[in-house]
């Protein structure tokens, strides 16, 4: 099989050398598994928090050419940290024939495969999160400081060796003469087009042409020295360019001209999407909406044939009837105490294997907080000078950090018991059903694809890793009458055909 590989390290994470032990460790497992590595992705300095990835799209589109059948990762956190961007693009990738694997986390093919690289995509998003708890500390301790803490740096203003602002002496005046001409009654297009006009914006990456960016202008309290960081603000914490009085008036002036925004309209989320299938002739139900005589909406799933071209007679399903009908089903007939307590043992050894790196970074942890105790015994008693003060300054950056790395290793490695597994994986099995979000992570783990017909479902299910969505015409030719019932329940299940690997059939009426 043709294999690329992936990898990837943050910009907050790890340096250069990762690439190199990352490719090094999957080219050695790629040999072990008889893969030939045709190529590779790299992407650096880049959190696999978002999908914002040159590399990983560039990845992700090559995939539809057909030039490879395996994606190789050095461990799943480096292809996403977030779930739901993991689903949506494995589930691009299983359309073109492409699955993910792991070369340092052993996951075996089935059920059990499933449900422990769903554990582990989800521990990798829990750490994540709590590592940007312990960066956005950091950040906050910037704040209190009226740092500059990255990100745009407003018209008008320049960032100091120091990381705190000033006023650009550049940029600073037209600010204030954008502000005053506002206040002197043009408009917006007026000041926009005349300052374009002398060339003030045309050859800078700052380009207030259009009404949106300008009124973000004249709305920025920045502007009259106030200093904002999420919830933090503070009140003359960085040099004002505009006088209150010129602000006030200005603010005064936008509300004046504001005009009421229409209501927007409430967007419902139709998780089935991509999934389920018109029985007559299998191409994608879409949902849409309509209003009855008494103002109500109600949501559906129509076939995309009766929509667009008016060709197909397959009545329309109620959206909420369907979504709960495929997750009902989806627990009866997948989950069950029995597996996941079975699962659970697995993750558990998987999991729990020793870790070598987090107890060293503990024990440092544990020197620096009794150094700064000291430290800090030591100034209460009256020996406090300059040296100390920078010393404990260092100490509580030195903190910080390991703090920040204990959180990157529990990502990596992270500790659990046999209760933790069980309560993480029932939530499939016990989740709030009326929960949009839960019925759409049951849908998005375990539903290949559904078959809508006016007097039957068909529910196909993903029993291995890179199963591809069963199409219509393998429904058509599939011989299921004639096979034998695998499982018993109210509906009446019957295994696939051997082209259909990677997925498991239930059909009921």
């Amino acid at each position: 099989m043709k294999a690329v590989i992936y990898a990837r390290y943050s910009s907050d994470s790890q340096r250069e050398e990762s690439i190199d032990g990352q490719l090094r460790e999957c080219k050695e497992f790629a040999e072990r598994q008889n893969l030939t590595i045709v190529g590779t992705y790299i992407d650096r300095a880049l959190s696999a928090k978002t999908d914002s990835r040159p590399e990983f799209q560039k990845m992700i589109t090559d995939s539809a050419k057909k030039q490879f059948e395996v994606v190789l990762v050095w461990k799943l956190d480096r292809f996403a940290r977030n779930r739901i961007d993991s689903a949506t693009y494995r589930a691009i990738l299983r359309r073109n024939s492409v699955k993910v694997v792991s070369a340092k986390e052993n996951i075996s093919e089935g059920p059990e495969g499933i449900i422990l690289e769903a554990m582990l995509e989800g521990m990798a998003e829990y750490y994540s999160a709590e590592l940007a708890v312990k960066i956005k500390r950091g950040q906050t301790e910037n704040a209190l400081k009226c740092r500059y803490n990255g990100g745009f740096v407003p018209f008008g203003y320049r960032v100091n060796t120091e990381k705190l602002f000033e006023a650009d002496p550049l940029t600073a005046p037209i600010v204030r003469e954008i502000f005053e001409r506002y206040a002197d009654g043009q408009t917006v297009a007026e000041i926009s087009d005349a300052l374009n006009d002398r060339g003030v914006f045309t050859n800078s990456k700052y380009k207030y042409t259009n009404k949106s960016s300008m009124h973000n202008l004249l709305k920025n309290r920045k502007y009259i020295g106030e200093y904002k960081h999420g919830e933090h603000v503070v009140p003359d914490g960085m040099p004002a360019i505009v006088t209150q009085d010129v602000f006030d008036k200005v603010q005064a002036r936008m509300a004046k001209n504001k005009h009421a925004p229409a209501s927007a309209k409430a967007a419902d989320e139709f998780i089935l999407t991509t999934k389920l299938f018109c029985g007559h002739d299998g191409v994608f139900m879409v949902g849409t909406s309509g209003t009855s005589k008494t103002g109500k909406v109600h949501h559906y799933y129509k076939c995309g044939n009766t929509i667009y071209r008016k060709s197909c007679n397959k009545k329309a399903v109620r959206k909420d009837y369907i979504e709960r009908y495929v997750v009902e089903k989806t627990k009866e007939l997948v989950l069950n105490d029995k597996t996941i307590n079975r699962l659970a043992e697995k993750v558990v050894a998987f999991r729990n294997q020793e870790n070598t790196v987090l107890p060293v970074l503990q024990k440092q942890l544990d020197d620096v907080e009794k150094a700064i105790s000291n430290l800090l015994d030591a100034i209460q008693q009256g020996l406090f000078n300059s040296s100390a003060k920078q010393r404990l300054d260092d100490l509580e950056s030195r903190k910080m950090d390991l703090e920040i790395s204990i959180a990157r290793e529990k990502i990596e490695k992270s500790v659990l018991t046999h209760e933790k597994a069980v309560h993480w994986m029932s939530l499939f099995k016990d989740g709030d059903i009326n929960d949009p979000e839960h019925r759409k992570n049951v849908i998005d783990a375990f539903v290949n694809s559904i078959y809508l017909y006016d007097d039957r479902i068909m529910l196909n299910y993903n029993s291995e890793e890179g199963a591809k969505t069963v199409t219509f015409s393998e429904i058509l030719s599939s011989d299921l009458d004639d096979s034998p019932p695998v499982l018993q329940s109210n509906a009446s299940a019957f295994p696939t055909k051997q082209h259909r690997k990677g997925t498991r059939v239930f059909e009921s009426t």
